[in-house]
């Protein structure tokens, strides 16, 4: 299929505080005109955004992995069906808050589903539309577990809760998935001080957003 419009997703394990900058960042974009559209997955409508709660619900113990794994795909074909392709097919520049590299780290790797087998999944799902870049915010599980303890408390969710092990493998997996994939990765170090981590992805974005629209 052709590519339309500039597909940026950003991506990093729990608590590498991506969500934090990238509101941040985006919003200082804006400010200077630039016209983006910011999404998130799992959500980024209502039905995706329904499967987005069975998903995290902590009280969904019992969640098999593989259904995780096509309740991920499934939100995720309704967010781009509805949401990601008009957009993109406008000539628009959408940045998602996670896309296809957090179900192959979190299931096919973490969980041991398989890398190549969430990947077909979710090739079938998104009509194998791949991002444009991907901004990785790399930190050490063990910090990101401590801001999670720090600022979600009682909200974390099914995936916060996970034991270290499980983020340790999160952690090796976006190693592997960015070594895979390095045309499109750009690497942040997430355990600078937050003003450093906000200046380096405003300049990522930046650059590569003007290079889109030519300036």
């Amino acid at each position: 299929m052709d590519k339309k419009g500039l597909f940026i997703t950003v991506e990093g394990g729990d608590g590498s505080g991506k969500t934090t900058v990238l509101s941040f960042v985006i919003e200082k974009l804006r400010a200077e005109g630039y016209d983006l559209f910011l999404t998130r997955e799992p959500g980024g409508n209502k039905i995706s955004e329904q499967i987005r709660k069975i998903i995290l619900d902590k009280n969904n113990t019992e969640e098999d992995k593989k259904t995780e794994a096509l309740l991920y795909a499934a939100s995720r074909r309704q967010h781009m069906v509805e949401t990601v392709f008009p957009l993109l097919d406008a000539g628009k520049i959408v940045i998602s808050d996670r896309y296809i590299d957090s179900s192959l780290v979190y299931q096919g790797y973490a969980r041991g589903i398989g890398i190549d087998e969430v990947y077909g999944i979710n090739m079938f799902a998104t009509d194998g539309r791949l991002p444009d870049l991907t901004i990785l915010f790399d930190i050490k599980p063990e910090e990101g577990l401590k801001r999670i303890a720090a600022h979600r408390g009682q909200d974390a969710d099914r995936l916060d809760r996970e034991k270290l092990e499980f983020h340790q493998k999160v952690h090796e997996g976006y190693q592997i998935i960015k070594e895979r994939f390095k045309d499109r990765f750009s690497v942040v170090d997430a355990s600078k001080p937050l003003e450093e981590v906000e200046k380096e992805v405003y300049g990522i974005l930046k650059t590569r957003i003007d290079s889109y629209l030519g300036k």
